[in-house]
C-alpha cells in the first residue's frame, strides 16, 4: 500500500481497515488502532475477531465469511472492544476494491459507531469508504509520480542511475549520509565520499556490471557526515522496457560494516587457530571421508623427523601421498592399527586405539590415537579429526601398577591380611582378593553388613555393633579385634584397623585392614596358659616366701619369751625362790615381747605410708604403658577398652612404678567385674581429666555387675574381697599407693551397670614429702611383697 494512500486512510475520522482477498488483515489506520490498542501486527496474530465481543463473534464471523464468498459490498454489526475494556456497539461497511483484470485486490472497511439514531452518519462514512476506495484506484495510477517520496522514505540507502551508469537520483537517506547535495552528487560526484583505496576497484566493478547488463554487487568504504568510512555493499539492478532496453539503474546500498569486522575477526581467529593447532603440545591431523591423510600439524611433523620445510618433503608433493597414519609405526602395532582405522571408517563413528610411534631419534613411544568425524548439515563425513596424546609415561606408570599391585596382593596373602573401603553413608563396602579368601567368600561378589555379619562370632555380635554405631558418629579411628565361624564351623581371629577418610564426593569413607591372627592368638593363649601357670607358681612361692620370712621374724623372740617365761617359773618355784633372778628374766620377757611387736609393726609398716622422692609423672603416657601390658589379658576376655585421655594433662608428682600397679590393679578389677557378661559388650572405660579443685584425675569406669552399698564400704579394707578367688589386698595397698603420694583413692557406683573407680593427685612441684619413717623397709618380706603385687 502506498504511502500516500496510507496517510489519506489514517487522515480519516472513523475506524479503518482493509484485508486481503482471503479476509487476512493487511492495514489497519490509526484510529483503528487507537480505540482497540492493537497495532497491525497483533491485528495479524490474534485477528480483528479478537476486539469482538464473545456474544456477537460466531454471529459476526459467520456474516464476514458470507461477505467474502458473496464478492460483494456487504454490512455487520458488532460490538467491539476499546483499548480500556468496554464495548460500544459498530456497524461494519465492507467493500471490495479491484485490480485491472476485474478481480477483487482488497477489501476496504469502515467502522461506524451506532448511537442513538447515528445510522444516517455510518451511510455517509460508507460513500467515505467508497471515496477512499476510488482514491486508492488514483493513487496506483500515480504510483511511478509518488515513487521518490516512497523511495525517500524507505530506511536505506537507495539511488537510480541513467543507462550509462552516471547517478541521476539519491534518496534523502543517501544524501543524509554522505552530507552533500543532490546536485553535487549527481553524475559521478558521488564517488568523492568514495575510500581512496576502494575507488579503482568499485569503478572497475560498476563498468562489468553496466557491461553485461544483469544485476550485479560490488563493496567499497564511504565517509559518513563525521568523516568514518564503513563499508557498504552496492547492489545494482536493470530496469527494462517492454523491448528489453535498460531504461533505468536502480540499486542500494547496504552496511555491512559490521559483517566485515566479523569477518576479519573470523579470520583472525581461523589464523589464531592455526597457530594454536600448530603449537599445542599435541600431536593432530585431519583426513578425507576416505581416509587419506590431508593435514599434519608442526608438532606432528618434527615428532616424526619433518617439517613443511624440510628438504625431505616438496610442498608440492600430495601429503597422502608422502605420509600416511601408519608411517613410523611399531612393526608389532601396524596391523591392529591398520585394522581399527578400518573399522572406525566403516562404522562413521568416533574410536581410539594405543600404539607405539617412532620418534625422530628411532625411540618407540605409546600413543593414545583418537578420531572423530566432521559432518555436514545432511549427516555426511565430510572430514576426520584426530590426535595422538603420548601415554607412554602412563603406561610405564600402569605397568609399574600392575607389579605393585601383584606384589601386594602376594604380599597380603603371605600376611593373611587384606584391605577395605566402607562408605558408610551408602553402605559400599569395597574388599581385596585376599579378603575374600579370609572370610571365604566368593571373589567379586557383593559384600554387605548383613553377610558380613553372618561370619561373625555369636559372641562377638555385641562388638561389630559398637562398631557400626562409631562409623555412625564419625569417629576417626577405631580397632577390633573378633573371631568369625566359617561355614566347616572354624574359627578365625581377626584384627580389623579403620582410619576416617573422605572421598572425592565429601562422604564419610573408612579406609581399613583386616589381619588374621589366629595363629598368633592360639600362640598367645599357650604362652599365656602357660604364664598363668607360673605366676600360680610363683603366688605360692611369694606367700611360702612370706611366710617363711614372718615366721623367721617372730619366732625368735617367741622362743626367747617362752624360754624366759619357763626360768621365771623355776625361779620363782625355788626354796627360796631367786626373785632377782625372775625379775631379770621378767625383763627379758619384756623385751622379746618389744621385739616381736616391732617386727609386727614392720610388716604392718609395708601397707602404710612410706617416703618417697617424688618424681614428675605424665599420667597419661604410664596409663598407655599399661594398657599395652595389660591389653592380650583384656583380648583374652573379650573386654573392649576405650580410653578417654584428655590432652594437655600437667605432671603429676608421684613414683611412676606405684602408680602404674595402682592403674593395672584397676583395670583388672574392671575386667573381672565383666567377666560374668554376656547381654551387654565388655565395656571398659579409662579416662584422665583435670578436677575442679586443680587435682589430676584418673577413672576407670566398667560395665559390670557393679557394687552394692555394703561392698562399697568396705572395698578397701585389707583381706575384704567380693571376688571368689580373690585375697582382699589389691585395692587395700593401692589407696596405700594412692594416699602416700598425698591423692586419695575411691569408687562409685554407675547409674546403669558396673561402678566407678577412682584417684586423684596433685600437679608436681619440686619437693619431697615426708611421712613415718616406720614406712620405709627393706626387709625381704617388704620386698616380696612388692615383687608379688607387681
Amino acid at each position: 500500500m502506498e504511502i500516500d494512500q496510507r496517510c489519506v486512510l489514517d487522515a480519516l475520522p472513523a475506524m479503518v481497515w482493509t484485508a486481503l482477498p482471503d479476509g487476512r488483515a493487511h492495514f489497519i489506520n490509526q484510529r483503528w488502532s487507537e480505540y482497540t490498542g492493537l497495532d497491525l501486527e497483533q491485528c495479524r496474530v490474534s485477528g480483528w475477531q479478537s476486539t469482538v465481543h464473545p456474544s456477537d463473534q460466531q454471529k459476526t464471523l459467520a456474516r464476514w465469511h458470507a461477505i467474502l464468498a458473496s464478492g460483494e459490498p456487504g454490512e455487520m454489526e458488532a460490538r467491539l472492544r476499546s483499548a480500556d475494556g468496554s464495548y460500544r456497539r459498530f456497524a461494519i461497511h465492507c467493500s471490495p476494491v479491484y485490480d485491472d483484470d476485474g478481480r477483487i485486490a482488497e477489501w476496504y472497511a469502515i467502522n461506524t459507531e451506532i448511537d442513538q439514531g447515528k445510522r444516517a452518519e455510518g451511510s455517509l462514512r460508507q460513500r467515505k469508504l467508497k471515496l477512499a476506495a476510488a482514491e486508492r484506484q488514483k493513487v496506483l495510477r500515480q504510483s511511478e509520480r509518488n515513487f521518490k517520496l516512497i523511495v525517500d522514505a524507505i530506511p536505506a540507502l537507495a539511488w537510480a542511475a541513467r543507462p550509462d551508469g552516471t547517478a541521476e537520483y539519491f534518496n534523502r537517506h543517501f544524501l543524509d549520509y554522505l552530507a552533500i547535495g543532490a546536485e553535487e552528487a549527481e553524475g559521478w560526484g558521488w564517488t568523492v565520499a568514495v575510500h581512496p583505496d576502494d575507488i579503482i576497484g568499485l569503478t572497475s566493478a560498476w563498468q562489468a556490471i553496466l557491461a553485461s547488463g544483469m544485476p550485479g554487487d560490488a563493496e567499497a568504504r564511504l565517509r559518513r557526515f563525521d568523516g568514518e568510512y564503513r563499508w557498504f555493499l552496492f547492489r545494482a539492478a536493470p530496469y527494462l522496457d517492454v523491448k528489453g532496453n535498460i531504461v533505468n539503474w536502480y540499486g542500494t546500498n547496504f552496511d555491512i560494516e559490521d559483517r566485515k569486522r566479523a569477518e576479519k575477526a573470523l579470520q583472525d581467529k581461523e589464523r589464531e587457530l592455526g597457530i594454536i593447532i600448530n603449537t599445542i603440545p599435541s600431536m593432530v591431523w585431519s583426513t578425507r571421508p576416505d581416509g587419506s591423510p590431508e593435514f599434519f600439524n608442526q608438532h606432528y611433523l618434527y615428532y616424526v623427523g619433518l617439517s613443511m620445510g624440510s628438504k625431505d618433503w616438496e610442498p608440492a608433493t600430495p601429503l597422502s601421498e608422502y605420509w600416511d597414519l601408519t608411517a613410523s609405526v611399531h612393526p608389532d602395532d601396524v596391523d591392529r592399527l591398520t585394522a581399527t582405522w578400518r573399522a572406525v571408517l566403516t562404522a562413521g563413528k568416533p574410536g581410539e586405539t594405543e600404539a607405539r610411534l617412532r620418534r625422530f631419534d628411532g625411540e618407540y613411544r605409546w600413543f593414545l590415537i583418537r578420531a572423530n568425524p566432521l559432518r555436514d548439515e545432511a549427516g555426511n563425513i565430510i572430514k576426520w579429526y584426530g590426535t595422538h596424546t603420548d601415554i607412554d609415561d602412563r603406561k610405564r606408570a600402569e605397568d609399574a601398577l600392575k607389579r605393585s599391585e601383584a606384589f601386594l596382593s602376594e604380599g597380603q596373602y603371605l600376611a593373611r591380611m587384606g584391605n577395605l573401603s566402607w562408605e558408610v553413608t551408602r553402605g559400599k563396602i569395597v574388599w581385596s582378593e585376599p579378603l575374600y579368601r579370609l572370610f571365604e567368600f566368593e571373589p567379586g561378589t557383593l559384600v554387605t553388613l548383613e553377610r558380613i555379619a553372618s561370619r561373625v562370632h555369636p559372641e562377638d555380635m555385641p562388638l561389630m555393633a559398637d562398631m557400626v554405631e562409631r562409623a555412625q558418629r564419625c569417629e576417626r579411628d577405631f580397632e577390633y579385634q573378633h573371631r568369625i565361624v566359617l561355614p566347616d564351623q572354624s574359627i578365625k581371629h581377626l584384627h580389623l584397623i579403620a582410619h576416617l577418610a573422605r572421598n572425592d564426593a565429601a562422604q564419610t569413607e573408612y579406609i581399613g585392614a583386616v589381619l588374621d591372627i589366629t595363629q598368633r592368638r592360639r600362640s598367645e593363649e599357650t604362652l599365656e596358659k602357660v604364664r598363668s601357670e607360673l605366676s600360680h607358681a610363683t603366688r605360692i612361692m611369694s606367700l611360702g616366701a612370706l611366710t617363711a620370712s614372718i615366721a623367721h621374724e617372730v619366732n625368735q623372740p617367741l622362743s626367747g619369751i617362752v624360754t624366759n617365761a619357763g626360768t621365771c617359773l623355776r625361779m620363782l618355784a625355788a626354796n627360796p625362790p631367786n626373785v632377782v633372778g625372775a625379775r631379770e628374766t621378767a625383763r627379758r620377757t619384756i623385751r622379746d615381747g618389744n621385739r616381736a611387736a616391732e617386727v609386727i609393726a614392720r610388716l604392718r609398716s609395708l601397707f602404710g605410708k612410706k617416703a618417697a622422692t617424688i618424681e614428675p609423672v605424665d599420667l597419661n603416657e604410664a596409663a598407655v604403658e599399661v594398657i599395652a601390658l595389660f591389653s592380650g589379658e583384656l583380648r583374652r576376655n573379650r573386654v573392649l577398652l576405650r580410653t578417654q585421655l584428655s590432652g594437655g594433662l600437667p605432671f603429676v608428682g608421684g613414683d611412676r612404678v606405684q602408680l602404674q600397679q595402682v592403674i593395672m590393679n584397676l583395670l583388672r578389677n574392671a575386667a573381672d567385674a565383666t567377666s560374668a557378661v554376656d547381654d551387654r559388650p565388655r565395656l571398659v572405660v579409662l579416662g584422665t581429666e583435670t578436677g575442679e579443685d586443680g587435682e589430676i584425675r584418673l577413672f576407670v569406669r566398667d560395665a559390670g555387675v557393679g557394687l552394692d552399698s555394703h561392698a562399697l564400704e568396705r572395698i578397701f579394707e585389707a583381706f575384704y574381697t567380693t571376688k571368689t578367688d580373690g585375697m582382699g589386698i589389691g585395692l587395700s595397698v593401692s589407696r596405700s599407693i594412692v594416699e602416700s603420694h598425698g591423692g586419695r583413692l575411691w569408687a562409685e557406683a554407675n547409674e546403669g551397670h558396673g561402678a566407678t573407680f577412682s584417684f586423684s593427685i596433685r600437679e608436681y612441684v619440686q619437693r619431697e614429702i615426708a611421712v613415718h619413717p616406720s614406712a620405709v623397709t627393706s626387709t625381704p618380706a617388704g620386698a616380696i611383697i612388692n615383687r608379688g603385687f607387681s
